[in-house]
């Protein structure tokens, strides 16, 4: 799914932060009494009548300061609205339209963007009218709403939903979409470009050249690809400048929408904590994984130096003994044509489907290999099971005591799925559950 982006922005202190907590459902931004606490930009998903989308979250704009904070928020507002679908435009009732908020309306109304005008902190709606002086900014309708108490924000998440751009049409079933993502630098647009054989993308020696995600779609081996060419990541410590956060969240849009994700690492750096908290992510997301060794053309090695950086990710993160490492040069082309290969490979164990004899099969063969551990001094049984799912693969086991069965015997069972079935790079979802009773009438 390629949710819409929603901006949300505003002077200081109307209530942005507090808002988005409302819409976003957590408290992911910092909310704060003193003008001018958000100094970071925050997203977060949201979902409204079946309808999801992100949600950005921006500091207090004030538009003729020429204070260097409040320039480095004007250009984060600035991105915000130039990635953004809809945006919401925050003013407070209390205060009445100020002339702050006549150079944003002025300013907003020239970005050629759906929006829409909302009015906080009227606690009192049912007897509200104050809200109806914000006429004069030339948004349209204000929408009054209290985000501290939620009044008014499912009417206003109503106009949100109808104002977002139509939903995309389903892909077809036999594509497979594919997240290329890494840090700055490590080469992800050379890799993609010798994938598809021409310079579709711009490639520079300067890191995080690439700020857009960009698809391209081709047909390999009767099957239809888009590769999803995204923005560099940075440690989050790191990400100083606006438009690092706006190449994160589209980041975080294309794994979001891929079946497969293809990490590419620098051969001499390794992975990095930040690669392996978005492996972990698409794993835990239920994507397909792929980690691409780019630049192997230009470290020193012998025989042992793959495994030996393999297992040193394994160890840090053991869900990658699952995923295939492929070591290649995109400059080169040494190798390249085993990432079609493998993304294909693993889109179609991503999607692979089981017999149920075949599952019981293989569970009774490993109650025997291993029994299950007792709990508490009671033997526990696994009954049956079958595969209730896929993209990725699910299997439910019929267990006597499914909730004494510990984590080491999970991953057994996981483990002895894989081992049987394949489903390479992707993970497995496993579920016990409980006989159920038959009563008589």
């Amino acid at each position: 799914m390629n949710a819409a982006t929603v901006a949300l922005i505003g002077r200081p202190n109307v209530g942005k932060s507090t808002l988005f907590n409302r819409i976003a459902g957590g408290r992911s931004a910092i909310v704060d009494e003193r003008p001018g606490s958000t100094r970071d930009r925050h997203f977060g998903k949201a979902e409204w009548n079946g309808r999801a989308f992100w949600l950005v979250d921006t500091g207090g704009l004030l538009p003729t300061s020429h204070e260097p904070m409040d320039s480095a928020i004007r250009t984060q507002v600035e991105l915000a609205v130039a990635a953004a679908d809809v945006v919401l435009l925050l003013t407070e009732v209390e205060v009445g339209p100020a002339p702050g908020d006549q150079e944003i309306a002025e300013y907003v109304r020239g970005q050629g963007k759906p929006v829409i005008l909302v009015v906080n902190k009227a606690d009192a709606l049912a007897r509200e009218t104050r809200h109806l002086a914000f006429y004069e900014l030339g948004l349209g309708d204000p929408i009054a709403v209290s985000a501290a108490t939620g009044k008014g924000v499912g009417d206003l998440l109503d106009v949100v939903v109808a104002a977002l751009p139509p939903a995309p049409a389903p892909e077809p079933e036999d594509a497979i979409a594919v997240a290329v993502v890494g840090r700055p630098n490590v080469g992800k647009s050379s890799l993609v470009n010798r994938l598809l054989g021409e310079d579709r993308h711009i490639v520079a020696a300067e890191p995080g050249t690439t700020r857009d995600a960009i698809d391209s779609s081709f047909a390999y081996k009767g099957r239809s690809l888009t590769f999803i060419d995204t923005a560099g990541l940075r440690r989050r410590g790191k990400i100083n400048e606006a438009v690092e956060f706006y190449a994160l969240l589209r980041t975080q849009r294309a794994i979001e929408r891929a079946h497969v994700c293809v990490i590419v690492v620098d051969a001499a750096e390794g992975l990095h904590t930040q690669d392996l908290k978005v492996a972990a992510q698409a794993w835990d997301a239920g994507t397909g994984l792929v980690v691409a060794v780019n630049k192997w053309d230009l470290v020193e090695k012998d025989t042992k130096t793959a495994e030996a950086g393999r297992k040193r990710a394994v160890e840090r993160a053991p869900f990658l003994a699952d995923v295939p490492f492929l070591y290649l040069s995109a400059l080169t082309g040494q190798r390249v044509q085993k990432v079609l290969d493998t993304v294909v490979e693993v889109a179609e164990a991503r999607k692979g489907r089981v017999q149920t004899a075949e599952v019981n099969r293989a569970i009774q063969e490993m109650i025997i290999e291993r029994q299950p551990p007792q709990a508490g001094g009671s033997e526990v049984k696994l009954l049956y099971g079958s595969q209730i799912g896929e993209a990725p693969p699910t299997f439910a086991i019929v267990a006597s005591r499914p909730d004494e069965i510990p984590e080491s015997y999970r991953r057994f069972i996981i483990n002895g799925l894989r081992a049987r079935f394949g489903f390479l790079g992707t993970p497995i979802r496993l579920r016990f559950t409980r006989r159920r009773r038959t009563g008589s009438a």
